[in-house]
């Protein structure tokens, strides 16, 4: 027979078994809820678009339907919060948009990816005659290339932030920054002119800049005021975009001549 107080006990146990049981039941089914209900946003959202978008626009994806030619490449951090059509306000079709974390390019023959591959094609195949790198505030990435060990559990991120860690070195040694929110600034900064390096030894960029054939520009988007600042070579710093003089470049200019 056994003692009751251990029937207790085993009551008791069951009890919290089942507390926990129905705890994470009710975890797992608001987690279930919570992702069913982000698909059914996505869903209408394509729905939306069928119905009442595309219709409006369908003349220009019949044009779109059998060939591209975009004006440029935009190349930006996979962060949510970017939306590059919409900060430019482009059309489908406008913008050849390459997305990574950390909107790096990695120099030439280092890692012969996506960037690598996609650049390539938007140059030789595509013609694009702009190249825009586009950082932006709050940047998850450039927080982790400040503090590295925090990307332990992720080495692949770790390893392709390896291609921003000249960027930290520059501002580690130069910037007497006032605190965190500053150091974010200036990393974000010098990590735009870093890629845009990283773009120059590329041998189809390098060989179209030089002949005026096309240029590429280093820009940081802010979030929450949604200005951009934009890097200017002639002047070795980053200025407002805004439209009320000659766009900032951060082209050199072209050596030979393009016939």
């Amino acid at each position: 027979m056994k003692n009751p107080h251990q029937f207790v006990r085993e009551d008791e146990d069951m009890t919290d078994i089942g507390k926990q049981h129905s705890a994470t039941s009710s975890s797992t089914s608001s987690h279930s809820d919570s992702a069913d209900v982000a698909l059914k946003h996505i869903v209408d959202g394509f729905v939306h678009f069928r119905n009442e978008v595309f219709p409006q626009q369908e003349e220009l994806f019949k044009k779109l339907a059998t060939a591209q030619s975009p004006r440029a490449m935009f190349i930006t951090c996979a962060d949510s919060r970017i939306v590059p059509e919409l900060i430019t306000q482009s059309s489908p079709g406008d913008l050849f948009v390459t997305r990574n974390v950390g909107n790096v390019v990695p120099p030439y023959g280092q890692m012969n990816g996506g960037v690598s591959t996609a650049l390539e094609y938007a140059v030789v195949a595509l013609g694009v005659q702009h190249i825009i790198v586009c950082g932006h505030s709050d940047c998850g990435a450039m927080r982790a290339v400040l503090n590295p060990d925090s990307l332990d559990k992720m080495p692949t991120v770790k390893a392709w932030l390896r291609h921003a860690e000249v960027a930290r070195t520059v501002v580690e040694q130069n910037c007497s920054c006032s605190g965190e929110l500053e150091t974010m600034q200036v990393l974000t900064q010098e990590n735009v002119i870093s890629q845009l390096q990283h773009l120059r030894t590329h041998p189809s960029v390098a060989a179209k800049m030089a002949s005026g054939q096309l240029f590429i520009h280093g820009w940081v988007y802010s979030i929450e005021t949604s200005e951009i600042l934009a890097y200017d070579a002639e002047l070795d710093r980053f200025i407002p975009l805004d439209g009320s003089g000659p766009t900032p470049m951060a082209s050199p200019k072209a050596r030979f001549s393009a016939d």
